[in-house]
């Protein structure tokens, strides 16, 4: 995730001076293209970093659900008399 936040920086930032440098040009140059390549880029990069995050948070999710669900068995075990055989006890 940081480097998707670094490369969304270092787009916003090429494309602020590009913009710069189109203005400081006596010949007008069309560098709008590339602008808006690089904010199509940075679009991509923002979409991919949300895919990211959400995948985050549910494994986050997921792994408090297993723990919980890890202690509430060994609730189990242990209100029953201990664990069955073969289990080694923790």
């Amino acid at each position: 995730r940081e480097s998707q936040v670094e490369l969304r920086e270092h787009i916003d930032s090429l494309a602020t001076e590009l913009c710069r440098i189109n203005e400081d040009q006596k010949v007008a140059l069309d560098l709008d293209p590339y602008v808006k390549k690089l904010l199509n880029a940075r679009r991509r990069v923002v979409l991919v970093n949300n895919i990211l995050q959400n995948a985050q948070e549910r494994l986050r999710r997921l792994n408090h659900s297993v723990a919980k669900e890890t202690l509430r068995r060994k609730a189990l075990l242990e209100a029953a008399g201990g664990y069955p055989q073969g289990l080694p006890g923790k």
